[in-house]
């Protein structure tokens, strides 16, 4: 039997994509939207890190695809002045976070990040990556070493590439912070706080203390450097 929507149905969706606030509602729970072009963009890397394998539709993923071609047009559009990366997300692939980050490290604009709910993993070097960094009190940074899923081959050239692939990961780490190599590793090595695992969890300003984060402070200081920034680029 062919399904069919009745004749109020398909009325009431004409309806709701003829009107811009029942849109507003149906889509996103408010009845209007803020109507404000700003010079700023706003990306946001929320949830897992999607890279060459896709993940299982219940999962909230950043897919690497979608945010490269928005670095690129940020970096080429005259009308963006900086960009500011929020961050909560859980970490995911690590070669794609490693990608992105290093495509914001290399932007030509003001860069300002700030961690609202979690940088952990990969979510490090994302952090870090910009030209300043902010954390809200209540967020929090896991540091673990490199992690992989699936058929690992038990052979001592898997060793080395772990290895290699940690590196490139702790030298990103360390090239846009201030943190130390040697403080970074302690940090990724610690053993018993975290359960079955090795690693550290830092809080707010624990990663402030510890010069992995410049600042810690919530979204007006962050948005109030990121002007900072774009005036002293505009002023030269």
């Amino acid at each position: 039997m062919i399904d069919r929507k009745d004749d109020l149905t398909i009325k009431n969706e004409e309806n709701i994509e003829e009107n811009p606030v029942a849109n507003n509602i149906n889509q996103f729970g408010v009845s209007n939207l803020p109507n404000f072009q700003s010079d700023i963009y706003c990306l946001p890397i929320i949830g897992q890190i999607e890279g060459h394998i896709i993940l299982p539709p219940q999962n909230k993923t950043t897919k690497y695809e979608h945010i490269i071609p928005q670095i690129v047009g940020i970096d080429e559009n005259p009308n963006i002045k900086g960009l500011l990366v929020i961050l909560n997300t859980v970490g995911g692939d690590v070669e794609a976070g490693l990608a992105i980050a290093e495509m914001i490290s290399s932007l030509s604009k003001p860069t300002v990040s700030i961690v609202v709910g979690g940088g952990h993993s990969i979510g490090v070097p994302l952090a870090v990556s910009t030209k300043y960094s902010f954390i809200v009190p209540s967020a929090s940074m896991t540091i673990h070493p490199i992690r992989m899923n699936g058929l690992i081959i038990g052979v001592p050239q898997t060793f080395e590439y772990f290895n290699k692939m940690q590196d490139r990961v702790v030298d990103f780490v360390v090239r846009n912070s201030g943190i130390s190599k040697e403080e970074f590793l302690k940090l990724m090595l610690k053993t018993g706080e975290l359960a079955t695992d090795v690693g550290t969890i830092l809080i707010g300003k624990d990663a402030v203390e510890y010069k992995l984060i410049d600042e810690v402070g919530g979204i007006s200081q962050a948005l109030k450097k990121l002007r900072e920034l774009i005036n002293q680029v505009q002023n030269v």
